[in-house]
């Protein structure tokens, strides 16, 4: 699995999953439930990783649709 985006935006979060699941491309959230141990503030960023295999046609949808993905990811 590859990290295609980092945030702390939730809002982000559901929209990428949202397009990556409209385009067939399985993806995973991680560090959902780390608000347990930041105390709900937000601090701590959350990641969306996809398969190895997907990674090139994510990032291509991402920036198909405005959002600025890193390369070195």
């Amino acid at each position: 699995m590859k990290e295609l985006i980092r945030t702390n935006d939730p809002t982000l979060i559901a929209f990428v999953s949202a397009l990556l699941q409209g385009e067939e491309i399985d993806c995973f959230p991680m560090d959902v439930h780390m608000s347990v141990l930041e105390g709900s503030i937000g601090v701590l960023p959350r990641r969306i990783m996809v398969a190895d295999r997907d990674l090139f046609r994510a990032r291509a949808v991402l920036r198909d649709n405005g959002i600025e993905v890193s390369e070195g990811r």
